[in-house]
């Protein structure tokens, strides 16, 4: 009884801070749509825009390849497990952030000095007009932030393993809210807004970093630089983190045939773009939030043997993430239109940038579930500090995705890109699905799971019928410039409101399991 209580008390500890993590990167994306509307009205799609977007993908794409996509899923799980033993994680930390920092200098100096080969190994279409020019430019500027964001990086993987997931949250709000000023005070002050944008990444990165530092020391940890010392942790750590950094590299390969399909269309990176954006809002709120939470708790129950308890993390966690998910994605397709109007449509985004970013959102928002589940589904490998697997699958996903960007790109244009990563998504959640049959009874459903989906997805489809038909019928207020707002809310809330009822009424979902976050 002991044990069983036990394990219930920690499965309300891990959705709820699923749920903190998950506001905080809510308020994240809403800030981060607030900054894309404004970057959407003033600067469009036109060749700065799209140079702008290429320019600030290169240090995100070496971020996730170095520090959140590969590094932090091998460091969080070693550094619980110390951290659970009662072993020195701090110095191992400290190992880690001195090692990640010193390459990160190398490669910062590289990228900085080939910027005309990144930028054409990312966008060659843009090569013989003026994005190319521009492009190589800004990424001069903006490069320096993978040093910055990766190092936030790996000190909110040291947080999120105390179970501090509030200051990691807060970091990414940051970044939005000085983009937010700086593309105000360009306005105002008649700023090119290309090179203020591109300006304005650097000094988010240096706030970003200064915020986290001091959200770390609060809590008693201490990243004191060094030279790079060749432990026996540390040595282990590349072990483990080796085919995750290959994996990393397949998934920005699949982001580099993308933006390579849609350099060849001037405007279309910017309308995967701003869809991207759309669809990045579920998918942070509910995937990142859960795969993170998810990873160091899975970590230290498998360094338990608690079976049971990781059993009941991983079908919690399957629960939550399709109760939201499956909603977010059924929106995203029946109403992509509707949605890119109203949120995108003014000054410098026209009818023609709507229609074709609408057709992007849609073709991602059918990808959605399996981009989230993913998140679900890697920890289980990644807690065992098997990383090799999700690398193999994630080549095979690679295939796929290039063959399809490649192949369909005379036949769909742009939208080829959009259609080959979803397919791709799809195929490497089966291969996660199928991998870890052999995972125990840690990756079963349960019981309350395998009663609860099937009405999950029966609650989805009913509001995707309400959704359509409301949005028939409310149309000339919904395309109306000065009712549109009103008249997506009042969509939003009949769906949500046919969602939740439904699925309320089909016993896909209880508000009891809400009533024991207050109580825990």
């Amino acid at each position: 009884m002991h044990d069983e209580g036990r394990r219930e008390v920690s499965k309300t500890n891990l959705i709820r801070n699923t749920i903190v993590l998950g506001g905080w990167t809510l308020i994240s994306r809403g800030s981060g749509l607030a900054r894309d509307v404004l970057m959407a009205g003033y600067l469009g799609t036109g060749a700065a825009a799209d140079a702008f977007n290429v320019a600030f993908s290169l240090p995100n794409m070496f971020r996730r390849f170095f520090a959140e996509g590969a590094f932090n899923q091998a460091f969080v799980p070693m550094y619980s497990k110390k951290l659970e033993g009662g072993e020195d994680s701090g110095r191992f930390a400290s190992d880690a952030f001195s090692g990640l920092t010193f390459v990160l200098l190398i490669v910062t100096l590289i990228g900085t000095l080939a910027m005309p080969w990144l930028v054409w190994a990312m966008a060659a279409g843009f090569v013989g007009d003026a994005r190319f020019d521009l492009a190589v430019s800004f990424g001069r500027i903006t490069f320096v932030y993978i040093l910055f964001i990766s190092l936030v990086a790996l000190l909110s993987g040291v947080m999120n393993a105390h179970g501090r997931f509030s200051e990691a949250g807060f970091v990414p709000i940051l970044m939005n809210l000085i983009f937010i000023a700086a593309i105000g005070l360009a306005v105002w002050a008649g700023w090119d807004m290309g090179q203020t944008l591109a300006w304005t990444v650097p000094v988010t990165g240096i706030a970003q970093l200064a915020f986290t530092w001091v959200a770390a020391h609060r809590i008693g940890f201490r990243a004191r630089l060094h030279l790079p010392r060749w432990t026996p942790d540390l040595r282990h750590l590349l072990i483990i983190a080796g085919p995750a950094v290959l994996a990393g590299g397949v998934v920005q390969i699949n982001l580099l045939v993308g933006r390579q399909v849609a350099s060849f269309t001037e405007g279309a990176i910017s309308w995967l773009v701003y869809a991207d954006r759309l669809y990045q809002l579920p998918l942070g709120v509910v995937g990142i939030a859960v795969g993170t939470v998810l990873l160091p708790d899975l970590a230290r129950r498998l360094r338990a043997n608690d079976e049971a308890g990781a059993q009941a993390s991983l079908n919690r966690s399957l629960e939550f993430a399709l109760a939201l998910t499956l909603p977010a994605a059924v929106a995203l397709v029946v109403i992509a239109h509707a949605l890119t109007f109203v949120l995108y449509q003014r000054g410098a985004f026209g009818p023609a940038d709507t229609t074709a970013t609408a057709l992007a959102l849609a073709i991602y928002g059918a990808g959605l579930p399996a981009f989230v589940l993913q998140k679900v589904w890697q920890p289980l490998y990644y807690a065992r500090e098997d990383t090799r697997r999700p690398f193999q699958f994630a080549l095979m996903a690679m295939v796929v995705n290039a063959a399809l960007a490649v192949g369909l790109m005379p036949y769909i244009g742009f939208a080829a890109a959009a259609v080959a990563t979803t397919l791709a998504a799809w195929i490497m959640l089966a291969q996660l699905i199928w991998g870890a049959r052999g995972m125990g009874s840690a990756v079963q459903l349960d019981a309350r799971s395998k009663q609860r989906l099937p009405r999950i997805i029966a609650a989805a489809a009913i509001m995707g019928a309400v959704l359509y038909g409301v949005a028939w019928a409310i149309a000339p207020w919904l395309y109306h410039m000065g009712w549109r707002y009103i008249a997506l809310a009042g969509l939003i809330a009949a769906g949500g409101i046919a969602y939740f009822g439904s699925g309320a009424a089909m016993g896909a979902f209880k508000l009891s399991d809400f009533r024991a976050l207050r109580r825990g």
